[in-house]
C-alpha cells in the first residue's frame, strides 16, 4: 500500500454508481465514513425516507473498508491506487449494499461446495457531441460487427482504455466491434465472481472517464437510441467443486451437462420475472427488453441459442459454462451477479424441473409464452411478488431498491403523460441516466 500517495475508495450504490471518496493512504486502511442518506437518492437527487437511508434516523454513517488485497493500481496517475470497498454499519455488514448481496450469494454455494466463477460480457456505445447539445453514435461509417482497428475505432480511444485496464489488473479477454457503428463488445477476464463484479464495475468507471479526455462519451445505458441496438450484459458462470472440476459438466450425459446445470437453468427460468428488476433496473431498459432482440426477455434457454433467456454456450468438459442474457446495461454489476447466481442455485436446492431446451427460431416461434414485463412498474410486482428470491438475494436490499425505483416510475410518468405512446427515447431518460451510465 506504501507505494500510493492516495487510494481511490469506492463502492457500488444502489444505482450501481461508484460512490467514494480519495484518501491519503496513510488514513485510507481505516476506512471512510460516508452518509447512509446515499441509499435514498434517485438520479435526479430527490430522496425518500427509503429503508436503510437513515433519512429519519439522524443521517448516519455506513462505514467504507477495503481488504489491502484488493488495492491496486489505478489509472488517475501512477501514485493513485483503487479498490473496491465493503460497507457496514455498527460493526456490522451493511444488508442494502450490493456488494454484500454478491458476498452472500458466493457463501451461500461454498456452503453447497461449489465456488462461482464469472465472466461478464460488456456492450457500449462511444457517443460524439450532436451539434446541438447532445449525443450521438460516434460516427464509423467504416465499421461493422466484429470489426477491429482503427475502421472502429478510429482516434485509438479504445486501445487507450485496454492499456489503462490492464494497468489496473483488468483483463479483456477479447475486445470488437458490435452490430451499430461507435458500439462495442467487451469482454472481461473470466475469475472468481467477487473480482469478476469489481473488475466490471471498475471498468466502466475507467472506460467512460478515458472518453470524456477524447471529449467524447462511452455509455453502457440499456438503450440509448431507439433506432440502433442495445446493450446488454451477460452473466457467464460455473461452478468449480472442492477439487477443482467444473460441477456444471457430466462428460456421461447425452449434452455434457451435469444435474446440477440443469437444476440452475430451472432457477433461472423459474425465477425469470423477479430477476428482471434487479438486472434491468430502469426505465429505459424494458426498450431493449422487446421481441425478436438478443436481450434474452423469454424465461427460457437453449443450447447455443441467442435468442433465448439463458444460453449454453458450446464449450464442454471443464469449460462448460451457463450464460444470463437478461442483464441491462445499466445495472448494478455486483446485483446481478447475485441475482442470477441466487436464481440458479435456488433451482438447485428446491430440485425445480429443468424445461426444455427451446428448439424454435425464437424469433416468431418460441416455446414459452413467460417473458420480462413491459415496463418498470410491471417488474417490480413481479420481484415484490417472488419472496424467496429477494430473500436469497437480501430482502433489505430489495425493499431499498423498490423504494427507489418506484419514485423513479413515478416521476417518469409524471414528465411523460404520454409514456405508454412514446417510441423515441425520451428526453427525461436521456437526461437522468446518460450522465451516468
Amino acid at each position: 500500500m506504501n507505494q500510493f500517495a492516495r487510494v481511490r475508495m469506492l463502492w457500488p450504490d444502489h444505482l450501481g454508481l461508484a460512490r467514494g471518496k480519495y484518501m491519503p493512504t496513510e488514513f485510507a486502511s481505516n476506512g471512510a465514513g460516508h452518509a447512509a442518506a446515499v441509499y435514498s437518492l434517485g438520479y435526479d437527487r430527490s430522496f425518500e425516507p427509503t429503508p436503510g437511508s437513515g433519512v429519519l434516523d439522524g443521517f448516519p454513517d455506513m462505514h467504507a473498508t477495503f481488504e489491502p488485497s484488493d488495492l491496486r493500481q489505478g489509472w488517475d496517475d501512477h501514485l493513485t491506487g483503487v479498490a473496491v470497498c465493503d460497507l457496514s454499519m455498527d460493526g456490522e455488514p451493511f444488508g442494502f449494499s450490493a456488494r454484500y448481496a454478491l458476498r452472500k450469494a458466493i457463501a451461500e454455494w461454498e456452503e453447497l461446495g461449489f465456488q462461482p466463477k464469472v465472466g461478464i460480457e460488456l456492450e457500449a456505445y462511444v457517443l460524439e457531441p450532436d451539434g446541438e447539445g447532445g449525443w450521438k453514435a460516434w460516427d464509423t461509417p467504416e465499421s461493422y460487427v466484429y470489426g477491429t482497428g482503427r475502421f472502429v475505432d478510429p482516434t485509438g480511444l479504445i486501445d487507450e482504455i485496454n492499456r489503462r485496464a490492464l494497468g489496473c489488473d483488468i483483463v479483456l479477454e477479447s475486445i470488437n466491434g458490435e452490430f451499430d457503428q461507435g458500439q462495442f463488445e467487451l469482454t472481461l477476464r473470466y475469475t472468481d465472481a467477487l473480482k469478476a463484479a469489481d473488475d466490471a464495475f471498475l471498468f466502466r468507471v475507467l472506460a467512460r472517464e478515458a472518453a470524456m479526455e477524447q471529449g467524447l462519451r462511452m455509455t453502457f445505458l440499456g438503450k440509448p437510441f431507439a433506432d440502433l441496438e442495445g446493450n446488454g450484459v451477460h452473466v457467464n458462470f460455473s461452478l468449480l467443486d472442492g477439487d477443482g472440476r467444473n460441477g456444471l459438466s457430466d462428460e456421461g450425459a447425452d449434452d455434457g451437462l451435469s444435474s446440477l446445470a440443469k437444476g440452475c437453468l430451472a432457477g433461472m427460468c423459474h425465477h425469470h420475472q423477479a430477476m428482471t428488476a434487479l438486472c434491468a433496473p430502469t426505465v429505459n431498459a424494458y426498450r431493449r427488453l422487446q421481441p425478436m432482440t438478443f436481450s434474452g426477455r423469454r424465461a427460457n434457454w437453449g443450447y447455443d441459442h441467442r435468442m433465448t433467456g439463458n444460453r449454453v454456450p458450446p464449450a464442454r468438459g471443464q469449460a462448460t459454462r451457463l450464460e444470463s442474457r437478461l442483464p441491462d446495461g445499466s445495472c448494478n454489476v455486483h446485483t446481478a451477479i447475485a441475482t442470477v447466481l441466487q436464481a440458479a442455485r435456488l433451482g438447485v436446492v428446491n430440485e425445480l424441473p429443468c424445461p426444455d431446451a427451446e428448439t424454435n427460431d425464437g424469433i416468431e416461434t418460441w416455446n414459452t409464452e413467460v417473458t420480462s414485463a413491459l415496463n418498470l412498474a410491471e417488474a417490480l410486482t413481479h420481484l415484490q411478488a417472488d419472496l424467496v428470491l429477494t430473500e436469497a438475494v437480501s430482502q433489505d436490499l430489495v425493499d431499498n431498491f423498490v423504494a427507489i425505483k418506484e419514485n423513479e416510475w413515478g416521476r417518469f410518468t409524471e414528465a411523460t403523460p404520454d409514456w405508454e405512446s412514446a417510441e423515441s427515447i425520451t428526453d427525461w431518460e436521456k437526461s437522468q441516466y446518460l450522465p451516468y451510465h
